[in-house]
């Protein structure tokens, strides 16, 4: 599976609609929705009232992406909210197992996350117990930062691990995706990139999510 979901937060949401039908017409498979709540991260973005006009008419699931702290306290709601993935960061909670169970219950799909300076062997108990799973490939927080190297080792060993076991779990991966760095993150072993800037900021987003999607080997 080779998956490109733009990240609303990139948009601009003075003509919100003309971009998300732009998307519509586009080879992307989802919306990724970024929330932030200032605390977990230093920014904030948007919550419930930016998902209304997004379930009105995104015509691509919803992929929801909680930078957020208490996430047990919201996820129900994102998922009554039209949500087709709630992901939250392992780093934010104590134990995630409650909370996945949370998002389970509504049969939507589940996913854990982890910033860039969290070790990914902290996954490791968690891969049997998630859809997906969301590493992180700059600081979450803000759009427009430049991809981690690092990060392509992370995916490697999950990819493995998610073999190993042979599970179904999907990797996404969020942070500095362009044109000219898709295809090592897919040939790493990631399912879905995430991408803001490379598609909103380019003069041809469709061309843009196109390029990304069939960029690996």
């Amino acid at each position: 599976m080779h998956a490109i979901a733009p990240s609303i937060l990139s948009a601009d949401f003075g003509d919100l609609r003309q971009e998300i039908e732009r998307i519509n017409r586009s080879e992307a498979n989802y919306f990724h929705i970024d929330v932030m709540d200032g605390t977990f991260v230093p920014n904030i973005s948007f919550g419930f009232p930016v998902m209304e006009p997004l379930r009105k008419y995104a015509e691509k699931p919803l992929d929801v992406h909680l930078m957020i702290v208490h996430p047990e306290k919201y996820v129900e709601r994102f998922c009554d909210a039209g949500a087709w993935s709630v992901g939250f960061h392992l780093e934010a909670v104590d134990d995630p197992l409650p909370i996945l169970s949370l998002i389970r219950a509504k049969n939507v799909r589940t996913c854990l996350t982890i910033n860039p300076d969290i070790d990914v062997h902290r996954l490791d108990p968690y891969l049997d117990q998630v859809d997906m799973v969301l590493l992180m490939s700059v600081f979450a927080g803000f759009g427009g930062q430049k991809f981690i190297p690092d990060t392509l080792d992370k995916i490697r060993y999950v990819r493995s691990e998610i073999q190993r076991r042979n599970l179904p779990t999907l990797i996404e991966v969020d942070g500095g995706v362009n044109k000219e760095n898709a295809g090592d993150i897919f040939n790493a072993g990631a399912d879905i990139l995430v991408a803001g800037s490379a598609v909103f900021h380019s003069t041809d987003p469709a061309e843009a999510i196109r390029a990304m999607k069939h960029s690996a080997k």
